[in-house]
């Protein structure tokens, strides 16, 4: 998720699209701004700036223990301990395990809305190349026994450390708020199940204060000193599924004896490409993306299955369902021209999901403009496109329909950034590369953004 240096060249639409491809939806999409409210106080700016500032070193160097130590989603067990521990020490009511690793931190002060910000805690499977002090130097055991590469290559370590950052600051600034905070670290969110599994073990009936509003954000390999808030559709909406084709294993020096199903793994790919191409509109932006294939483990052996692990991106559930169809009727045609047992035929297996995520108009235009004072003006780009990354943050408000406002914010040093637009690239890096890091200037600003929208939505009457 991407923002940009210039302003000229995020309004062009370059920037995000590098991680995960911008859109211009059609005008049925498009959001009527309601009229702007008036920043925090500057005085008060400035002093919630300043205790953030003097946190700095501590959060630091906590993001850059959580750097080190990633863990892959639904085993987040050393980050959520963190998580619990920093919500407890600023005063916050604590609840662990829900949706396994899920914690959820309760700060009642006064009568008010009550507000839930969110910080996702998993990692990626990747193999970090960035050579940071602080990287990421083990791969990650599984309970299965194996080991798979892991990074923080998509900056949820720094949402984390946000959060807690946020957590320490809203406590000291009791005297300025009124209402009830939710703090909440969500795991999984890079399978797209994290905030469902939360809903599924009892997160609205725990007694859990319910929310008015829901906050989040996410980082970006746009500059530092960038945020991203607009109104509207924001991203798209996602599946993850996997798709097994079933053969006949055997030899590999007799494969006129099997039915390979690696073959037909390999036909499918190519075949899904006609998915888009072909059969949807050309006005209507969806995504097919094969990420992994699983078939066999010797040279010498054709395995009797293989599975292939998709991913789609989509803003109308219409297109949703016509991918979901030609996806079938390309698998059950591959299989019958393979000759594959009639009685095995491919099995389509649904996994994470999230709807498109669409940002609440009046939030977006109610915080805007502390975040500009924040930041500086020309700096909060209010009109960026929707990118076909997608979020499961939603998800967990959908139940309870509560407006929610997300936001990206740039990571990249500004240097780097300038740099590579300069060489006609959107962006110095992207989300889920070996090479993805967060600028430790970007530390602080994450921790005030996420403050000073608790203390304009929380704000007393004066």
């Amino acid at each position: 998720m991407n923002t940009g240096l210039v302003h000229a060249v995020v309004r062009a639409g370059v920037v995000l699209c590098v991680a995960f491809g911008a859109t211009r939806l059609d005008p049925a999409h498009a959001e009527t701004a309601p009229a702007t409210e008036p920043s925090l106080p500057a005085a008060l700016i400035a002093r919630a700036s300043a205790v953030v500032d003097a946190d700095t070193p501590r959060l630091v160097e906590m993001f850059k223990d959580l750097h080190e130590h990633p863990e892959i989603g639904f085993t987040e067990v050393r980050t959520a301990g963190i998580v619990a521990r920093e919500l407890r020490a600023a005063g916050f009511t604590v609840t662990e395990g829900i949706g396994r690793t899920g914690v959820v931190g309760v700060l009642a002060n006064g009568p008010g809305p009550t507000v839930w910000f969110r910080a996702d805690m998993d990692s990626n499977s990747v193999a970090e190349t960035t050579g940071l002090p602080w990287g990421a130097p083990k791969r990650q055991r599984l309970a299965d026994g194996r080991e798979i590469d892991v990074m923080h290559a998509c900056g949820h370590d720094a949402h984390v450390t946000w959060l807690l950052g946020f957590a320490k600051a809203i406590a000291a600034l009791k005297s300025e708020w009124s209402g009830t905070l939710v703090l909440y670290g969500q795991p999984a969110e890079e399978p797209g199940t994290g905030a469902q599994a939360m809903v599924d073990d009892g997160l609205w009936t725990r007694g859990l204060p319910k929310p008015d509003v829901a906050f989040g954000l996410h980082t970006a390999p746009g500059p530092v000193g960038y945020v991203s808030s607009s109104p509207g559709v924001r991203m798209a909406g996602t599946d993850q599924l996997d798709v097994t084709f079933f053969g006949v294993g055997g030899h590999g020096s007799t494969p006129q004896t099997t039915v390979d199903p690696v073959v037909m793994a390999a036909q499918a790919v190519i075949a899904y490409q006609t998915v888009v191409s072909r059969s949807i509109d050309p006005q209507a932006a969806a995504v097919v993306t094969v990420g992994a294939i699983e078939a066999g483990r010797d040279n010498n052996v054709i395995p009797d299955r293989a599975t292939l692990k998709l991913n789609l991106r989509w803003f109308s559930p219409a297109v949703r369902a016509q991918m979901l169809d030609r996806i079938d009727s390309i698998n059950r045609g591959i299989a019958i021209a393979a000759g594959a047992p009639a009685d095995r035929p491919p099995v389509r297996t649904m996994k994470g999901r999230a709807d498109p995520l669409v940002n609440d108009a009046a939030l977006v235009a109610r915080l805007n403009p502390t975040f500009e004072a924040l930041l500086g003006r020309g700096k909060v780009v209010s009109d960026f496109p929707a990118v076909m990354g997608s979020e499961d943050f939603q998800e967990a408000f959908v139940p309870l329909k509560t407006p929610y406002v997300f936001l990206l914010v740039g990571v990249a040093p500004p240097a780097m950034f300038a740099k590579a637009v300069a060489a006609g690239q959107p962006a110095p890096y992207a989300n889920h590369n070996p090479d993805f890091f967060v600028d430790l200037d970007a530390i602080p600003i994450g921790a005030k953004v996420h403050t000073l929208a608790a203390l304009k939505l929380l704000a007393k009457a004066r």
